[in-house]
């Protein structure tokens, strides 16, 4: 199946061998966005939300994502991550909340997946805690960044 790691060579989805990689440091960064009504982004600026500290609880579930990807994502490797920092980013003219994510460990393969994980879950929790006033909020640009280490280096997204 060409360059698709994750397929062997009759085409049965396998988890990759990583056994023999070197263990380097890892480091993934990933963003995405979350678009509401002007009123939703005020209420969660001003801490009025009506589930609470809608940001600080957002930022424990995306770290929590980041830990439990292995769970969600069948092929993943379970990771000992080192560390995982996650930034949110108001911004009003676009009433959006944008999501950071940087995700750290030192092993034998990278950490994106951790990191896109984190992006989503943070940004889906957003959303459950200001669903009852705002159903149409909209994610968009979940993506990398960044990612360093291993055997292909240091990659970066164009215009990051």
């Amino acid at each position: 199946m060409g360059d698709l790691t994750h397929f062997d060579a009759q085409g049965q989805a396998h988890m990759v061998d990583v056994g023999e990689k070197a263990e380097t440091q890892r480091v993934a960064v990933a963003t995405g966005r979350v678009s509401m009504q002007p009123d939703t982004l005020r209420r969660i600026v001003e801490g009025r939300a009506a589930k609470g500290d809608v940001l600080g609880i957002a930022r424990i579930a995306a770290i929590q994502g980041a830990k439990r990807t292995a769970d969600l994502v069948p092929l993943c490797h379970p990771l000992p991550l080192t560390h995982v920092s996650v930034e949110f980013v108001i911004d009003e003219a676009a009433s959006a909340v944008d999501c950071v994510v940087r995700a750290e460990t030192h092993g034998r393969t990278g950490v994106e997946m951790e990191a896109l994980t984190a992006v989503s879950v943070g940004l889906l929790t957003i959303y459950d805690m200001c669903k009852a006033v705002d159903r149409g909020m909209r994610f968009d640009g979940v993506r990398l960044l960044e990612k360093k280490g291993g055997r292909s280096g240091h990659w970066r997204a164009a215009g990051a």
